[in-house]
């Protein structure tokens, strides 16, 4: 099974860093280009991968491949490659907001396409993937790539339609994760903590909260009831964080980012 990335932004080389923590061998078997060469060329000689002269070159030699590149440049690196898409190669493409449709209307409906949607912490193996294939797409095909997702993490099986809403929550929501944690060490750091002992509190904290949750049978507000003990200090900082619009903050940022990537 010979790979190939057609782009090799942070979204790109969290996926293949998250392989070769899974298996170290994959390295000789994954081929990449970018518009960098610098960057390709630096990284494949980090990782030893192998690196191609151009985006023909990986398609024309890798079974499945991932195009990691924005999604405006897609149409673009799609007219290029086509060529080289046989019968029995796979396009896999990570584009937020282009749907299968919109990438066969360029290479032809013949072509097998999986969509995927991963975010960032494949890099530690702990991503979240959504997939979704078109009907050329052999069962054997798609659970190759599946099981290369679930090898750095969760994978789902999502209907197109609901790609954007998961995009928000998997994909974007570990930037606003990352803003919650920071916001909780700033606090910290209000009332006399050190920001690095602040942070990793945070950190921690939501970790094992994130992991318990995943682990119980009660809902995310029935366990928010269980650490609020009448009159305590934890229901009273969450009214507060209430009556500043935490929960209505949250379901904005969600809705901006489905909209976004509905293109409204």
């Amino acid at each position: 099974m010979e790979l190939g990335f057609i782009g090799l932004g942070n979204m790109a080389k969290a996926i293949i860093a998250g392989w070769l923590k899974a298996d170290a061998g994959l390295a000789t078997k994954i081929r990449v280009h970018s518009a960098h060469k610098s960057n390709y060329e630096t990284y494949a000689k980090k990782w030893g991968l192998t690196a191609c002269a151009s985006n023909k070159e990986v398609a024309a030699n890798s079974d499945f491949i991932f195009l990691a590149v924005k999604p405006f440049l897609l149409a673009e690196v799609l007219k290029e490659i086509k060529p080289a898409l046989t019968e029995n190669k796979v396009l896999v493409s990570m584009a937020a907001g282009v749907s299968l449709a919109d990438i066969a209307a360029v290479v032809g409906p013949s072509v097998k396409l999986i969509r995927i949607m991963p975010n960032v912490n494949a890099e530690i193996s702990m991503g979240m993937t959504a997939l979704v294939a078109n009907e050329k797409v052999s069962q054997a095909e798609y659970q190759k790539v599946e099981a290369l997702m679930a090898s750095e993490g969760e994978v789902l099986a999502v209907a197109e339609k609901d790609f954007s809403i998961f995009s928000a929550l998997a994909g974007c929501a570990p930037a606003y994760v990352y803003y919650f944690i920071d916001a909780l060490s700033r606090a910290g750091v209000k009332h006399g903590l050190k920001k690095s002992e602040a942070t990793k509190i945070a950190a921690q904290t939501v970790l094992g909260s994130a992991q318990k949750v995943l682990s119980a049978i009660l809902s995310p507000m029935d366990m928010v009831d269980q650490v609020c003990s009448p009159g305590g200090t934890t229901v009273a900082g969450l009214l507060a964080m209430e009556e500043a619009g935490f929960m209505t903050a949250v379901v904005k940022g969600i809705d901006a980012a489905v909209a976004k990537d509905q293109g409204k």
